[in-house]
Parts: C-alpha cells; structure tokens; sequence
C-alpha cells in the first residue's frame, strides 16, 4: 500500500510538474504573440505615411486626368461655338443690314 500511494504521489507531482510546464509553455507563446502584433502594429503604423502618400499621389494622378478631360472638353466646345458663330456671323450681318434697311422706308 505504501508503495501504491508513493507511486501515486509520484505520478500527481509529475502531472502537477507537467500542468507547469504547459502553463509556463503557454504564457511564453503568448507573450511571444503580443510581442510579434505589437511589432506588426509598429510596422504598420510606420508605414502610414507612405501608404498616405501613395494614395494622395493617385488621387492628384486622377485630378489630374479629370481637369486634363476637362479642358479638351472646354476646348472641343470652345472651337464648335466660334464655328457656329463664325458660320452665321454673315448670316447675322445680312439680317441687321436688312432690318436697318427695312426700317429707313
């Protein structure tokens, strides 16, 4: 019996020991982790600013194309209306002549 219960002794502080060694196993592997996210955070948060600065950089690209489009625009209009204006200046001309001379009578 003496036998039985130091053998059973044996085997609790061995499973007690190993309860140890995996909380001891399991709070290393934490920290280990928070130490890892914290230095992703840190990388991350180092990179902001370039990350900022891409985005602005593609933004001031698409304003400019868009101001780009639109002053071909302005200019493709521009140029329709000084040929419309161009294509009845006579036309105009002929009417005012007209009226001015109709109205001397």
């Amino acid at each position: 019996m003496d036998d039985t219960l130091k053998r059973l002794l044996d085997a609790e502080m061995k499973a007690e020991s190993l309860a140890q060694q995996a909380e001891q196993e399991q709070e290393r592997i934490i920290q280990a982790a928070l130490r890892d996210a914290r230095a992703e955070d840190e990388r991350f948060t180092a990179r902001i600013p370039d990350l900022h600065r891409g985005f602005i950089s593609k933004a001031e690209e698409r304003a400019e194309q868009t101001v780009a489009e639109l002053k071909r625009r302005y200019e493709e209009r521009h140029v329709h209306l000084r040929e419309s204006a161009e294509a009845r200046e006579q036309e105009a001309l002929d009417a005012a002549f007209a009226l001015l001379l109709d109205t001397q009578r």
